[in-house]
């Protein structure tokens, strides 16, 4: 169209075939930058976001959304600034230092190994407590609304993935688009019911249930709902802790976790790894609209089930008399998904749970087996390890299993704000300890140590002390300490980052500083640095002993280069079926891999660890990152 109208009126020809030879070839590069940025981070962008978004998320979200509007939102809106920071700062230091896990940054960056145990036993923690037992109890909630029972041994199907990481990656990003589908379409069918945004906003202020506890007010909607920042006092999500104290929990979730980073770790370069966090950016705008807003939907349609207060009706609808808006999503699907599209969402919920679930259980088998087990065993064998590694995921799950009665009582009954509170309780001083350590090149690991010390005895007496005075339900008297009442887990986020990064600094000034030559490619000043750091401890006993296991193996099998167990049949003569599939199972190759020479492994370790962008697609990732946070600030200031 722009070409006829150039041609039906030129001034002059040659100015016409200018101005249309500028026009469409820029119309042409700005397509394809838009194109591309999905298409270098697809893989990635889409397992960051499914790795992250499980049957909690969606059970979660939607019922706090239920319970008190829009501000839950927010807390996938900050995740954006988070991901982009993992991208472009925190990144580029892992992939220089050539870690593989976050406890392996911590040990070269710091030396010793107490600072490696201390992450990898706290995340297997949180692990416990905010993951595998959240994801558990909501699936298992959304099944028992949907179809009234539970078939235990689907849910344990899930417990031995057999695949690698990468097989993880490309289901978590089918899985993604399978959730996505099937959440917008209930978005719309909700919407629709409601009268669309205008309708919620006036059926979500009139959702009140049938049975109210005399003189009280807990039954009525939130005068604020429909709006994200809050007053700082007496809002049930400040401003101030929405803000930043969720920047703190954000930055240990999108760029300390090992589930969340060991997608990016695996990209193929630096450009691809933004690439992924800009395009996991942009998904993440969507929760707000086809979770929170359907939570807010189902309490307009159903006030007496989702929106219930009295202790008695909420037992009987969903077992917890704290509430019941843990119900909002499932309710939704049952009551206003046609037939057909109701095993499409339940689709959905099991995608995300087994990406959730996997994801996790693929770190943490990695986490306990590496930084644990081995430690433990030196001489231990790959086999050994696998086999580990998934008999402790046996373990994880009983243990949260035994947690979810107190998840059911804990927070109102809202699933979301128990995860964010014992994570504002634990992971501070996580954020404090890696912003520190990529910024700060003068802490050193005594200071790191005894920080983390500080900072975990602090937050559990806040943890402990939230199980032991317990959220009053409708009509009770609040009795909480005023430490509990007064000081939300946000900004108990704030502080506990805040005294942790204090004491870590004070205690690194009051001991000696670490050397500058060991911290080359560790921080973010010195990632550039061409020579690798010096290890801060010398492992030759390890090296020795690594080389004796070596020898002391099965003869059925030699170790290659890159450190893959690989079984090698000898004489022609090949394995038998059963052994075969016990090697599949334990994630074992069957097939012989070359040893590298010396120079070709320190050809793959500069491959490994470089952290060159080609300009074109590194100015691609930053335009893209820009609009993104274009967006994400205009979300913010419309529904503020």
């Amino acid at each position: 169209m722009s070409t006829t109208a150039a041609t039906s009126e030129p001034p002059s020809n040659e100015p016409a075939e200018k101005r249309v030879a500028f026009e469409v070839p820029d119309i042409i590069v700005v397509i394809i930058y838009f194109v591309f940025v999905l298409a270098i981070g697809i893989w990635i962008g889409a397992s960051l976001m499914s790795s992250n978004v499980g049957s909690g998320l969606f059970i979660g979200l939607a019922g706090t959304g239920a319970a008190g509007g829009l501000a839950v939102g927010g807390f996938e809106w900050n995740a954006t600034w988070a991901l982009l920071v993992l991208g472009w700062i925190f990144v580029p230091v892992y992939i220089s230092s050539g870690v593989v896990t976050m406890p392996e940054y911590l040990k070269k960056r710091f030396g010793g190994q107490r600072i490696q145990i201390y992450l990898s036993v706290l995340s297997l923690i949180l692990y416990i407590f905010t993951k595998i037992s959240t994801d558990i109890f909501s699936g298992a909630l959304f099944i028992q609304v949907s179809v009234r029972e539970t078939e235990a041994p689907e849910l344990f199907l899930v417990i031995f993935p057999t695949g690698g990481l990468t097989a993880v990656i490309y289901t978590d990003a089918l899985q993604t688009a399978i959730m996505v589908v099937g959440a917008l379409v209930l978005m719309f069918i909700g919407f629709d019911k409601v009268g669309w945004y205008e309708g919620l906003q006036e059926k979500y202020h009139k959702a009140i249930p049938s049975v109210t506890v005399p003189n009280t007010t807990c039954h009525l909607p939130r005068q604020d709902a429909f709006h994200m920042i809050r007053d700082p006092v007496s809002g049930d999500i400040p401003w101030p802790g929405l803000i930043f104290g969720l920047s703190v929990l954000a930055l240990w979730c999108w760029c300390t976790d090992q589930v969340i980073v060991q997608r990016s770790l695996s990209a193929k370069n630096l450009s691809h790894a933004k690439g992924g966090s800009v395009l996991g950016g942009y998904l993440k705008i969507f929760p707000m609209f086809f979770i929170v807003m359907p939570g807010m939907i189902s309490r307009a349609l159903f006030p007496d089930e989702v929106g219930c207060v009295d202790p008695k009706i909420c037992e009987e609808v969903c077992g917890a008399k704290v509430g019941c808006s843990n119900i909002a999503y499932p309710k939704l699907v049952m009551e206003l998904m046609p037939v057909g599209l109701r095993g499409l969402m339940i689709a959905v919920m099991m995608a995300a749970l087994m990406s959730s679930l996997t994801s996790i259980f693929n770190s943490s088998s990695t986490l306990f087996a590496i930084d644990i087990w081995q430690r433990l065993r030196k001489k231990a064998t790959e086999q050994e390890l696998m086999i580990v590694g998934r008999l402790f995921v046996l373990i994880l799950v009983v243990i949260s299993i035994l947690w979810i009665p107190i998840i059911q009582t804990a927070n109102s009954g809202q699933l979301f704000d128990y995860i964010q509170s014992i994570t504002s309780y634990l992971a501070p001083p996580i954020t404090a300890l890696f912003v520190l350590a990529i910024f700060c090149k003068r802490i050193n690991e005594p200071g790191a140590f005894w920080g983390l010390m500080f900072g975990l005895a602090v937050g559990v007496i806040r943890m402990v002390m939230e199980f032991i005075y317990t959220t009053p339900s409708c009509g009770e008297e609040d009795q909480r300490p005023a430490v509990m009442k007064e000081v939300h887990y946000l900004y108990f986020a704030i502080i506990l980052c805040a005294l942790t990064a204090a004491v870590i600094f004070f205690l690194s000034l009051c001991t000696p500083p670490i050397p500058e030559e060991k911290l080359a490619q560790l921080t973010w000043w010195t990632r550039h640095n061409k020579k690798f750091g010096e290890d801060l401890e010398i492992h030759i006993c390890q090296s020795t002993e690594a080389a004796s296991t070596k020898t002391e193996n099965d003869l059925d099998t030699i170790q290659s280069g890159n450190g893959d167990l690989v079984c090698e049949e000898h004489d022609g003569v090949k394995l038998p079926g059963w052994k075969k599939l016990y090697f599949w199972f334990c994630g074992i190759s069957t097939s012989p891999k070359p040893t590298l020479t010396r120079e070709e492994e320190a050809a793959l370790q500069k491959k490994l660890t470089s952290i060159e962008e080609k300009p074109l697609w590194k100015a691609v990732c930053n335009v893209n990152a820009i609009l993104l946070l274009a967006i994400n600030i205009f979300l913010w200031g419309y529904f503020g």
